[in-house]
């Protein structure tokens, strides 16, 4: 049976090196397996814990589940990320966000005005680096905040660097992680 390989070593909190331990402690207390992004984070300590700081800051902010799910489909499938887009398709199932609002936020799209003003803006920085002020604008008419537009536009990065570390490393899809290990031990 021919098992995913990721390009770089998928870390646990026994290979870990010894500055990313505490974070990789910390992910696994909430229970369950430690997902193997993190574990290919643990390869770098100040890009693992950089990464923790920035998503669980975001996490506090004023963005709800929902919106911050949405964001996280759209990038992920701008960068074709299989597992970003399995990840964050449970994710917005479990905010409340349903079948048809999850494909619709694959294409930086949503049935809610407001949603869509926020994916249209967001769809235009990433394919364009500079969105036009009219999205700009309706973003803010469809009752968007600065302080949202900029939390919404950090997750943008957060996204796409997940997405990115995902797609360069073929880091394979949670789940694959033991039989992985066992390949690369032998």
């Amino acid at each position: 049976m021919k098992t995913a390989m990721s390009r770089f070593q998928i870390h646990d909190e026994f290979t870990a090196p010894e500055r990313s331990a505490p974070v990789l402690r910390g992910a696994l207390s909430g229970g369950g397996q430690l997902p193997n992004f993190l574990g290919v984070l643990a390869g770098s300590p100040a890009t693992l814990r950089a990464y923790a700081r920035f998503r669980s800051e975001l996490r506090h902010g004023r963005l709800d589940s929902a919106t911050l799910a949405r964001i996280g489909l759209a990038v992920a499938e701008h960068y074709g990320s299989e597992q970003g887009t399995m990840t964050h398709s449970r994710a917005a199932r479990g905010a409340g966000v349903g079948l048809d609002e999850v494909a619709q936020a694959r294409k930086f799209d949503s049935n809610d005005p407001r949603q869509a003003a926020l994916l249209h803006y967001l769809r235009a920085l990433l394919t364009d680096g500079r969105p036009p002020m009219y999205l700009h604008e309706e973003a803010r008419e469809a009752g968007w905040d600065d302080e949202e537009i900029l939390e919404a536009i950090a997750a943008v990065a957060l996204e796409g660097f997940t997405a990115m570390v995902n797609v360069a490393g073929e880091v394979p899809i949670d789940g694959s992680t033991e039989a992985s290990r066992v390949l690369q031990a032998a």
